[in-house]
C-alpha cells in the first residue's frame, strides 16, 4: 500500500482535509469592501463632425491595407514583429501573466514533504581499566527512518486573497490592452512615416522638374540676350530663380533621409538595412471611413479598456486593504511516519498525525493598515478620473480627426484646381511670349505661381493622408473588446 493510500485509509485525516476544502466555499460570502461598478459617463448621441445619415464604416483589423500600398503592408508586418516598443509591451504582459500565478497561489493549499535517515553506532570498546583488565563490549547500531507531509492553508474568510488575484488578473488585462495600444501607435507611426517619405519624394521630383524648366528658360534668355532681343535684367532674374530652385533640393533630400532613418527605428532595423523602393502618393487613395455611435467607441479603443482594467484592479486592492483589518485564519496538518526499520516505515504503527488551526488579529500596527487603505482609495479615485479622462479624450480625438480629414479633403480638392489653373496660365503666357505679346517677366511670375501651387498641393495631399491615419488611430484601428465587457454608460452626469 502506498503512503498516500495509507494516509487516506484513516477516517480522521480524510474528514479533516475534506472540511478544510469545503470551509472556504462556505465562507466565500464573507468578502468585504465595495463591489466594482463602472463610473457613469456623459456620452454624446453622435459625432458632430461625422457625416449624418450615413452607414458607419468602422476600421478593419488590417485597416492599413485600404490605402493600396503593398510596401506599407510589408513595413507594418515587420514592425509587428520587430518594433522595440511592441516587444517591450509583450514582455511586460508576460510578467503580468506570471504575477497572476503568484497572486493565485495563496488560494491553494501549500504542501511540502520531507524525509530523513540516520544511523548511530554505540559501544564496541575492546578494553577497559586503561587496558589492564581485558574486557569485551558489544557494539549497537541504531537506525532511524522518518518521512513527513505537511499541509497548510489560509482560509480566505474575508476574500483578501481572492481580491489580490482579481487585482493581478485586472493588471494582466491592462497589460494586454497596453500592448494593443502600443501596437496601434507603432503601426500608425509606420504609416505616417511612410506617407511622409512618399510626399518628400514627390516634392523632390517637383523641385527637380521645376529646376529643369527654369534652367531651360534661362538658356533661352541667354540666347536672346546674345541676339539682343532681351536685356540682362531678365537673365539675372531667371538665374536667381534657378539658384533658388536648386537650393530647395538639399533640404528635401535631408528630410527624406531623416524620415528613412526614423522608419528603421519603427521597424526595429538599423537604417542601413532598411530598403524603401520608389513610390508616390499619387498612386494611393484614402479609403472611406465613418464612425458609428460614440457609445460604440468605448469597445473599440484599447486604451479605454486598459483604463477600465486599471479601475477594476484598484477596486480589488481597496477590498484587499479592508480585509487586512480582519482576522486571518490558518489550518495546518501533517502526517508523518517514523520507524527503526525501513521496511516497517509505512506500517500503521509508525503513523503520526497532527492538525491545528490558528487565528491572528492585528491589534496595533502604527497606522500601517489605515495608511495602506488610504493609499488604495486614493489610487482608485485617481483611476476613476483617469478612466473618465480617457473616454473624453477618445471622443475629442475622433472629433478632431474627423474635422481635420473633412477640411483636408476640401483643401486638397481646391489645391488641385489651383494647380490646374496655374498650369493653364503658364502655358498661355509661354504662347504669348513666343508671339511677342508679353515679356519674360510674366513667364517667370507664372512659373513661380505654378511651383508654389504644386508644392502646396502635395502638402495638402499629405495632410489628408495623415488626417486619415489619425482618424483610424482615434477609432481604435480595428481593435474590438473581447475579454472585457463594455463600461455601463448613461446619458447623465456622474453623480
Amino acid at each position: 500500500m502506498s503512503a498516500w493510500a495509507l494516509f487516506h485509509a484513516s477516517g480522521r485525516p480524510r474528514r479533516l482535509f475534506l472540511a478544510a476544502g469545503l470551509l472556504p466555499l462556505a465562507l466565500s460570502a464573507c468578502a468585504v469592501g465595495p463591489r466594482f461598478a463602472a463610473p457613469r459617463l456623459v456620452v454624446p448621441g453622435h459625432f458632430t463632425a461625422a457625416p449624418q445619415n450615413a452607414p458607419p464604416a468602422w476600421p478593419d483589423r488590417t485597416w492599413w491595407r485600404g490605402f493600396g500600398s503593398p510596401e506599407l503592408d510589408r513595413l507594418i508586418a515587420e514592425a509587428e514583429v520587430h518594433n522595440f516598443s511592441i516587444r517591450i509591451a509583450v514582455a511586460e504582459l508576460q510578467a503580468a501573466n506570471a504575477q497572476v500565478e503568484v497572486a493565485g497561489a495563496p488560494l491553494l493549499p501549500s504542501i511540502s514533504g520531507a524525509a530523513s535517515a540516520s544511523r548511530q553506532r554505540t559501544g564496541g570498546n575492546a578494553g577497559g581499566n586503561n587496558g589492564l583488565v581485558p574486557t569485551t563490549s558489544r557494539a549497537f547500531d541504531t537506525q532511524q527512518f522518518a518521512a513527513s507531509l505537511q499541509v497548510s492553508y489560509e482560509l480566505d474568510f474575508w476574500g483578501r486573497n481572492r481580491d489580490a488575484l482579481r487585482a493581478a488578473e485586472a493588471d494582466a488585462a491592462a497589460s494586454r490592452f497596453n500592448r494593443d495600444t502600443v501596437a496601434l501607435t507603432a503601426i500608425s507611426a509606420v504609416a505616417t512615416t511612410w506617407f511622409q517619405i512618399l510626399a518628400d519624394r514627390d516634392q523632390l521630383a517637383i523641385a527637380r522638374q521645376n529646376l529643369t524648366a527654369a534652367q531651360s528658360l534661362l538658356a533661352q534668355l541667354r540666347a536672346e540676350l546674345a541676339a539682343g532681343t532681351t536685356d540682362a535684367v531678365a537673365v539675372a532674374q531667371q538665374a536667381a530663380l534657378v539658384a533658388a530652385e536648386r537650393a530647395t533640393i538639399p533640404n528635401l533630400q535631408s528630410q527624406l533621409h531623416q524620415e528613412m532613418i526614423g522608419l528603421g527605428i519603427l521597424v526595429g532595423k538599423p537604417p542601413e538595412l532598411v530598403t524603401v523602393p520608389p513610390g508616390t502618393l499619387n498612386t494611393l487613395h484614402v479609403p472611406p471611413l465613418r464612425p458609428g455611435l460614440p457609445s460604440a467607441l468605448l469597445t473599440r479603443r484599447p486604451d479605454i479598456a486598459q483604463a477600465r482594467a486599471n479601475l477594476i484592479a484598484a477596486n480589488a486592492n481597496v477590498r484587499a486593504a479592508i480585509a487586512d483589518f480582519f482576522p486571518s485564519i490558518s489550518l495546518t496538518g501533517s502526517a508523518g511516519w517514523q520507524s527503526t526499520a525501513l521496511d516497517a516505515l509505512l506500517a500503521p504503527g509508525s503513523l503520526l498525525l497532527n492538525a491545528a488551526a490558528s487565528i491572528s488579529q492585528p491589534i496595533f500596527e502604527g497606522g500601517a493598515l489605515m495608511g495602506q487603505l488610504a493609499i488604495s482609495r486614493a489610487t482608485y479615485r485617481q483611476d476613476v478620473i483617469g478612466y473618465e479622462q480617457t473616454v473624453v479624450q477618445a471622443f475629442s480625438n475622433v472629433e478632431t480627426a474627423l474635422t481635420a480629414l473633412h477640411y483636408a479633403t476640401d483643401q486638397e480638392h481646391e489645391e488641385w484646381i489651383a494647380v490646374e489653373r496655374a498650369r493653364e496660365a503658364l502655358d498661355a503666357v509661354k504662347a504669348q511670349l513666343n508671339a511677342g505679346i508679353v515679356d519674360v517677366g510674366t513667364v517667370i511670375t507664372a512659373q513661380q505661381a505654378l511651383l508654389s501651387d504644386e508644392s502646396t498641393y502635395e502638402q495638402a495631399r499629405l495632410t489628408r493622408f495623415l488626417a486619415a491615419i489619425n482618424l483610424y488611430e482615434a477609432l481604435g484601428g480595428g481593435w474590438r473588446a473581447r475579454s472585457a465587457p463594455p463600461a455601463k454608460v448613461k446619458l447623465t452626469h456622474a453623480s
